[in-house]
């Protein structure tokens, strides 16, 4: 080869750059968000504001992890606390709530697309905490099947790790509060752990029924209609119903 041509040659190679004189709104982004736990103690927050301990019972952070991300957050302008005293409270900034659509983004995505692609085994959550896992509900909504439809369930769990908490399907979206609904469609009563396994597929609602593991009041509708089922394959996709609004509620009571 001439070496004039070879010469033309290597001048018309390209640069390679350091990643600092290259504008990636994806690193760049990146860069001011973190690590994984940025997004992962925002998104408790935009559930409502937390303290320390309360943290990391949602999290399972540890607790030197923890105080050095909350920090971390506060410095960036995501999370800052409210009221004064050795026990404060965490609450996300406009800016922490701005990252609200990338969680919800990632969590659609493990959803419907990381389960399968990493072939991950479902079994791995039989041990899920009940309140992660009717918190993720929002994430697990099947739009399709909420789409005209306005319905309240109450979720009564016993047991380690149970409670009471509301969830309501209405304009296509779901949100899940802790406490006794004021009007409920539908009532289910249930072991935590039961009801988790029915939650992500692992047991059936119907056998669980009939064998008294759980209760169920109120209208026709049943949860599993309206949630992805992790470890089962989605059912087809069907036109919206609007017949939730057509059941008389049931009142809210006090657990026995």
């Amino acid at each position: 080869m001439p070496k004039a041509v070879a010469k033309r040659r290597s001048n018309a190679r390209k640069e390679i750059l350091q990643p600092g004189r290259i504008f990636c709104p994806v690193g760049r982004a990146l860069d001011v968000i973190g690590d994984r736990w940025t997004l992962v103690l925002v998104s408790h927050l935009l559930r409502g504001a937390c303290g320390f301990q309360e943290l990391r019972v949602r999290s399972g952070i540890a607790p030197r992890v923890l105080s050095s991300r909350l920090n971390e957050l506060r410095q960036k302008g995501f999370v800052q606390t409210i009221g004064d005293g050795s026990r404060p409270v965490y609450s996300v900034t406009d800016r922490g709530r701005s990252l609200e659509p990338i969680i919800s983004s990632i969590a659609r995505w493990y959803i419907r697309h990381g389960l399968d692609d990493l072939d991950v085994d479902a079994n791995r959550f039989s041990e899920t905490s009940a309140q992660s896992v009717l918190e993720s509900l929002p994430f697990l909504l099947r739009e399709d099947r909420a789409a005209g439809d306005e319905i309240t369930f109450e979720i009564r769990l016993t047991g380690n790790g149970g409670g009471v908490w509301t969830v309501h399907i209405g304009g296509g979206t779901c949100t899940v509060t802790q406490g006794f609904a004021t009007r409920a469609d539908v009532r289910y009563t249930a072991d935590a752990r039961t009801w988790c396994a029915i939650a992500l597929g692992l047991a059936d609602a119907g056998e669980a029924h009939r064998d008294g593991a759980l209760a169920k009041d109120g209208g026709h509708q049943a949860m599993d209609d309206y949630f992805h089922q992790i470890a089962r394959t989605p059912p087809a996709a069907s036109p919206p119903r609007s017949t939730a609004k057509k059941n008389r509620p049931i009142k809210s009571r006090p657990a026995a």
